[in-house]
C-alpha cells in the first residue's frame, strides 16, 4: 500500500523529465523555453535586426508587386527541428540564402505556397484575385526574383546595422511539406532552430506571415556581434581626441582675467591644448591667375582630336509664344509675326547654345548670315548655368 505522502511512480518521471531537459510537453507539442537558450535582451536584438532587414524588404516587395505591402510586429522563437511538422504542417515555399561576405550562416525563407501563388501571379502581370494552385517553374522563378531583391534589401541594411559589407549568394527555392518529407534538406543541419515570425499584408490579397528560419548559433553570433560592436563604438566614441565632455564653469588658464566690465570683450584666438594663443597674422586671399595659359605639344595635340567633331549650327529669325487656340488656327496664307524688328541682327546658335549674331545676306540665291558680333565667353558661361 502507497503511502499518500510518497509519490507515485509517474510523478518522479515527470519530476524527472523536467528537471533533465528544458521542454515541456504540451498538448502533444515540444515547447521550448527561451530563457534556456537566450536571455530576453538577446530576443529583442534578434527581433530588432529583423525588424530592420525586413522593413525595407517591404519596400523593394512593393515596389515589385505595385501594391502596399506591411511587415510589421516579428515574434522570435525557438523550434526544435525534430518537430517541424507541427510548426509547418501545411504546403510551404522556402527560400534559402547563403551569406557570403560580412557573416557565415544561413538564412531560409518559408512563406505558405497559397501566398507564393499569389506573388508569382502579381510578378507575372496578373492581379492576384485567381492565382495558378501549383508553382510551376516560371512560378517558382517568379517568387525567387521577388526574394532575391527582399533579401538583397535586407542585407543593405544590415550593412548599416553592423557597419560593414554584407553580401548574399543568389537564393534557392523549393517546396516545403514538411509531413511529406519535402523540402527538409534545405533544413539547416542544426536540431534547435531560432524563428523570426513576421505579419506580411500585401494589399488586399495577403493577410499571413512570412518566416525566418537560423541556426542557433547563427542568431547568437549575430546578437554578439551588435552588442559587442555597439559597445566598441562606444568606447571609441568617449576615448577618441578631441571628445571629452565639457567642463562646467572653467577656471581661466594662462594668465586670461574674468572682468564684469559692460565693454565689450575683444575675440579671443582658441589655440591649442585649449588655451588662448596669439592672435593670429590674417592676410588677404590670394587667387590664381585665369590668363589664357600658352598649350603645349601634347595639350594642342590632344585639343586637334577635337576640331573635326561635327556640330550643329541654327540660325534663329526670330520667336513667338501663341495659345493652343491660335496653333490649331493657323492655314496657309497666315502670317505669324515674330518678336524681332526687320533689320535687327539674328541669333547664330551652336548647339542650341547662342554663340553670335548676324545679319541675313543672300549668296547666289541661297540665304547666308554675316557674322556681326561674337558673344563673349563671360556671357557664355552665364547661359551654361
Amino acid at each position: 500500500m502507497m503511502s499518500d505522502d510518497m509519490l507515485s511512480q509517474d510523478e518522479i518521471d515527470a519530476l524527472l523529465r523536467g528537471s533533465a531537459e528544458p521542454e515541456e510537453e504540451i498538448e502533444g507539442r515540444k515547447e521550448i523555453n527561451m530563457s534556456d537558450y537566450i536571455s530576453s535582451m538577446e530576443e529583442d536584438a534578434l527581433g530588432e535586426i529583423g525588424n530592420i532587414s525586413f522593413g525595407s524588404s517591404a519596400t523593394a516587395l512593393s515596389t515589385l508587386l505595385n501594391q502596399k505591402v506591411e511587415i510589421t510586429t516579428p515574434k522570435v522563437t525557438i523550434i526544435n527541428k525534430n518537430y517541424l511538422e507541427e510548426e509547418f504542417p501545411h504546403p510551404y515555399v522556402a527560400i534559402q540564402v547563403q551569406y557570403t561576405e560580412g557573416f557565415s550562416g544561413v538564412n531560409l525563407l518559408v512563406i505558405k505556397q497559397s501566398d507564393a501563388s499569389i506573388i508569382a501571379d502579381l510578378m507575372l502581370g496578373g492581379d492576384g484575385r485567381n492565382p495558378s494552385g501549383e508553382l510551376g517553374e516560371i512560378q517558382l522563378s517568379a517568387v525567387q526574383e521577388a526574394m532575391n531583391q527582399m533579401m538583397g534589401s535586407a542585407a543593405t541594411s544590415m550593412s548599416t546595422v553592423f557597419s560593414k559589407k554584407v553580401d548574399i549568394s543568389p537564393p534557392t527555392i523549393d517546396l516545403m511539406y514538411i509531413p511529406q518529407g519535402e523540402g527538409e534538406e534545405n533544413l539547416p543541419d542544426q536540431d534547435l532552430l531560432v524563428k523570426v515570425s513576421f505579419s506580411l499584408k500585401i494589399g488586399d490579397l495577403i493577410d499571413s506571415n512570412i518566416m525566418q528560419l537560423l541556426p542557433l548559433s547563427f542568431a547568437r553570433s549575430l546578437v554578439d556581434e551588435l552588442m559587442n560592436g555597439s559597445a566598441t563604438e562606444e568606447v571609441a566614441a568617449t576615448s577618441a581626441p578631441g571628445m571629452e565632455a565639457p567642463k562646467a564653469d572653467p577656471e581661466p588658464e594662462y594668465g586670461v582675467e574674468t572682468t564684469t566690465n559692460s565693454q565689450p570683450s575683444q575675440p579671443q584666438h582658441l589655440g591649442g591644448h585649449g588655451g588662448f594663443s596669439e592672435p593670429v597674422n590674417v592676410q588677404p586671399a590670394s587667387f590664381s591667375s585665369f590668363e589664357p595659359a600658352t598649350l603645349g605639344q601634347q595639350e594642342t595635340k590632344n585639343l586637334n582630336m577635337l576640331l573635326d567633331i561635327p556640330l550643329q549650327v541654327t540660325v534663329e529669325l526670330g520667336r513667338t509664344n501663341r495659345s493652343v487656340r491660335d496653333i490649331l488656327e493657323l492655314s496657309s496664307g497666315s502670317i505669324i509675326e515674330l518678336d524681332k524688328l526687320a533689320g535687327e541682327p539674328v541669333d547664330i546658335l551652336v548647339n542650341s547654345q547662342l554663340m553670335a549674331k548676324g545679319e541675313v545676306v543672300v549668296i547666289d540665291e541661297n540665304f547666308g548670315v554675316r557674322i556681326t558680333d561674337i558673344v563673349s565667353q563671360s556671357d557664355r558661361i552665364k547661359k551654361l548655368k
